[in-house]
């Protein structure tokens, strides 16, 4: 069982950056794909960015060149810098583990396991 937990979310103002972090509970998780999603109340849950084992990376075209995703595997935590944020970007941040090495696909099938979500505020 892995058990995934978001913090860093808050308010900004549009250009502003924030970076999250998701502790995994996992000692090891080597082999597994993290990810992170975003959701707007009413909306379908968006892939922002993946990471594999081999340190893969794909984002969302939305995001690409502002957000980086990268991962503390000695402190078993996962990471999304956000940059240049935009009121767009506003939503509920998940963070989210496949369990199938080598996973990079952004759509939200094939996740097992999930984080409970951290609010993301941009203000214009």
């Amino acid at each position: 069982q892995v058990q995934l937990a978001e913090s860093g979310g808050g308010s900004v103002q549009s250009g502003g950056s924030l970076k999250l972090s998701c502790a995994v509970s996992r000692d090891s998780y080597s082999g597994f794909s993290m990810a992170w999603f975003r959701q707007v109340p009413g909306k379908e849950r968006q892939g922002v960015a993946v990471l594999d084992w081999v340190s893969r990376t794909r984002y969302a075209d939305s995001v690409k060149g502002r957000f980086t995703i990268s991962q503390d595997s000695t402190k078993n935590t996962l990471y999304l810098q956000m940059n240049s944020l935009k009121p767009e970007d506003t939503a509920i941040y998940y963070c989210a583990a496949s369990r199938i090495a080598g996973w990079l696909r952004l759509d939200d099938g094939n996740y097992h396991y999930w984080g409970q979500g951290t609010q993301v505020t941009v203000s214009s």
